[in-house]
């Protein structure tokens, strides 16, 4: 299991230079640079930017330098100094500190999200696939469908609707207009949790549903199984092997997700979070794109890949905990 482990921390540190080199290669390809963009802007609102003025950003920003010194430059101040770079649309905003503005609001109301999904889909699914073809499965089934059929999009846009029509609350956001710039005190939290539950609701319908599904599939394939037959034939009560038997075996195909956790929890939903208007690190990492603010997007995209290798590799030791058949092939191997 050791030199398991130690192989995975090897090939982690060689997929994510990989990551790193790709990401800052992508978004280097659109023609142009943030000056241009820039440039573009003014001349739709017709202006005129001076060619040295041009230049001098470009020098600036070292985005007159060669690809690869650009990366060097941008890769080695990340891992010797933590500094990500500047954000150009930012009036040269340390990158770090928009993104960590944001993270709190997006890993609180993605985990949030989490916990709810958790919370509704696994009772339902497991009831679902012990009273297979009851009236509640058929209603399981008929939601997980619907659940999954629906637009996140559109739902927020009639539930936010519904909110301000027959609710009073103002659409859209995680604050009322007048705690949005307040300190935190009990009144902004209590705020808070009255905008958290839409959210919550939109964007956890369609996890909730599809997580139903899987739940209910998986123990379906386990509930007949000689092991299972076997147990109930000892007079093994039902409740308890349901629980020390099928349902811990369901529940492989979901830890071996859990390495996609890590990475959602900071991206989150970023449709969702533009028509909602929330102050979440999404829109952030879009605003990035249409500017072409290469650090920006490059630190985005590394983050993102970092967690996700680390939670794929957190998934699968967890798997091999949850799963004895899969630790003892690790040791074995």
């Amino acid at each position: 299991m050791l030199s398991y482990l130690m192989r995975r921390l090897l090939l982690m540190v060689l997929t994510l230079g990989a990551v790193s080199l790709a990401s800052f290669f992508i978004i280097s390809l659109p023609p142009g640079d943030y000056v241009s963009t820039l440039q573009a802007q003014a001349e739709s609102r017709g202006e005129m930017l001076d060619d040295s003025v041009l230049v001098a950003l470009r020098a600036r920003y070292g985005l007159d330098q060669p690809f690869f010194t650009q990366y060097l430059k941008w890769i080695s101040n990340i891992l010797l100094y933590g500094d990500f770079g500047q954000a150009f649309a930012w009036n040269s905003r340390p990158v770090a500190d928009l993104i960590w503005d944001r993270v709190g609001l997006s890993f609180f109301l993605s985990l949030s999200t989490l916990l709810f999904v958790w919370a509704i889909a696994f009772p339902i699914g497991i009831l679902s696939a012990v009273r297979q073809y009851s009236a509640g499965d058929y209603l399981a089934t008929f939601f997980g469908f619907l659940g999954m059929a629906v637009p996140e999009f559109l739902l927020a846009l009639v539930l936010m609707w519904v909110g301000m029509r027959y609710f009073g609350q103002s659409p859209g956001g995680l604050f009322s207009p007048e705690y949005q710039d307040a300190a935190w005190n009990l009144g902004k939290v209590l705020d808070l949790a009255g905008h958290l539950w839409l959210p919550i609701l939109i964007i956890g319908l369609s996890g909730t549903a599809g997580l139903i599904r899987i739940t209910r599939a998986n123990l379906l394939d386990e509930l007949y199984k000689p092991y299972v037959v076997a147990a109930r034939a000892k007079g093994l009560p039902e409740w308890k092997l349901l629980v020390k038997y099928p349902v811990r075996m369901s529940l492989s195909p979901f830890f071996s997700t859990v390495g996609w956790l890590l990475p959602g929890l900071i991206s989150g939903e970023t449709i969702i979070s533009i028509v909602m208007s929330l102050p979440t690190t999404g829109p952030l990492l879009l605003s990035g794109v249409e500017n072409q603010d290469m650090y920006l997007v490059g630190s985005f995209i590394l983050i993102l890949s970092t967690l996700t290798v680390i939670g794929t590799l957190i998934s699968d030791l967890v798997l091999a905990w949850w799963d004895p058949r899969i630790r003892h092939r690790y040791q074995g191997g």
